[in-house]
């Protein structure tokens, strides 16, 4: 069977669960390819179970398998014991009081959909109250930008650090989602002037490629921070000005989606090889290739953009590469580990050789995106909800159904 929502979701998600789920609360932060968790000990962080309660509660969503669903409430429940602070923001991990803006956007994405999945399982007031604390403590009231933390914000940036787009773009998804799933036009206005500070400060004019990282006052910096470009953050970029577009009406995003797309598209693939067709982890602002070396989470990216380019345009040239793309995935980083665990891998070299080989629980976000989008596109197919089949295939060469 063709990997799909279904068989991604029904069968090696709940696998993983299995694994991944502690005792004690919440998911481990990473396993081995034995399925055992690295370092039981260490700290869980508000990203990876914020991220985990959004692909459970997305996956819930695209199957209506209640196995998915459960798991999400019980993450959450973990969430919001163990991680909230008493402002309504979420700490960085169980072991420190700092709040990151970008961890809060996986908290948001993550409470409105859940609440679209199941509208008692978040308690009222927390999409409200955590909205309150990223305005008032990690929101720059004279642009509108994202301060990294709350202690950038309690002492103002600072000569010679770095204001990061990242946690700008996953806000605006957050936002992005929050109106999809309430249909309040309160949001899609918060995305957009997101959308409208990245324009400004973050996407270079001379190529239209996002920066990775500007000055303290968000102007553009020299060196290699400033020169910094990211193929999936590029891919990552483009899908959410696609849906922002489709959201909201704004064209003009289109076009600078596809300023991003050409940009890696001439600059950030590798050309041959079992990894032909890979982004490259980084680039210089010019094009130049700085990392060579083939994380998951970029191809997720840049399968999910295809997929969606597909359905706006029918041109058969975005199906091709996303299933390349999806033909790397499944049968390049998530090879069975001892067991048949339920893990993968994180890192390949050009040759398709594991260079980081732990599964971390933050990256099936990724793709689970990829692989509903996909699904979206027809690309794959579904497995019915009395499937008995739990392992993740590929078939290139199948035509879609």
């Amino acid at each position: 069977m063709t990997v799909s929502a279904d068989t991604f979701a029904r069968g090696f998600m709940p696998r993983w669960y299995e694994a991944a789920r502690d005792p004690a609360g919440g998911v481990y932060e990473r396993l081995g390819l034995d399925g055992l968790p690295v370092d039981a000990a260490e700290p869980k962080t508000t990203l990876v179970q914020a991220r985990t309660v959004f692909t459970l509660a997305h996956l819930a969503l695209a199957t209506g398998d209640r196995r998915l669903l459960d798991a999400a409430r019980e993450v959450y429940g973990f969430l919001d014991a163990a991680l909230r602070d008493e402002e309504g923001g979420y700490r960085l991990s169980t072991r420190s009081s700092l709040c990151r803006s970008y961890d809060q956007s996986f908290v948001l994405l993550a409470l409105v959909t859940l609440a679209r999945a199941d509208a008692a399982a978040v308690p009222a007031g927390r999409i409200e109250a955590l909205v309150r604390f990223i305005d008032q403590r990690l929101t720059d009231p004279a642009d509108g930008s994202l301060y990294d933390d709350t202690a950038m914000a309690a002492a103002g940036p600072k000569a010679g650090e770095l204001r990061a787009q990242n946690p700008h773009m996953h806000m605006m998804e957050a936002y992005l989602q929050a109106f999809e799933m309430t249909g309040k036009a309160a949001w899609l206005q918060r995305a957009k002037a997101l959308l409208d500070l990245a324009r400004r400060h973050f996407i270079d004019p001379a190529t239209g490629a996002v920066r990775e990282f500007v000055g303290p006052d968000l102007a553009p910096l020299s060196g290699v921070d400033g020169e910094r470009r990211e193929p999936g953050h590029q891919y990552e970029w483009a899908w959410l000005l696609h849906r922002c577009a489709d959201l909201g009406g704004d064209e003009d995003a289109r076009r600078g989606a596809d300023a991003m797309l050409d940009f890696v598209q001439r600059h950030g693939l590798r050309g041959e090889g079992v990894m032909a067709g890979a982004p490259y982890d980084a680039l210089d602002a010019a094009g130049g290739v700085a990392e060579d070396t083939h994380l998951l989470w970029p191809l997720t990216e840049a399968g999910k953009l295809h997929a969606t380019l597909f359905i706006r345009t029918g041109d058969a040239a975005h199906r091709a590469r996303a299933l390349a793309i999806a033909d790397i995935i499944f049968s390049r980083f998530f090879r069975p580990g001892e067991g048949l665990a339920p893990v993968f891998v994180n890192r390949l070299d050009g040759a398709g050789k594991a260079l980081w080989p732990e599964a971390l629980s933050r990256l099936l976000y990724h793709v689970a995106l990829f692989v509903t989008e996909g699904a979206r596109a027809g690309f794959w197919h579904h497995a019915g909800p009395g499937s008995s089949d739990t392992t993740i295939h590929y078939n290139p060469e199948e035509e879609t159904p």
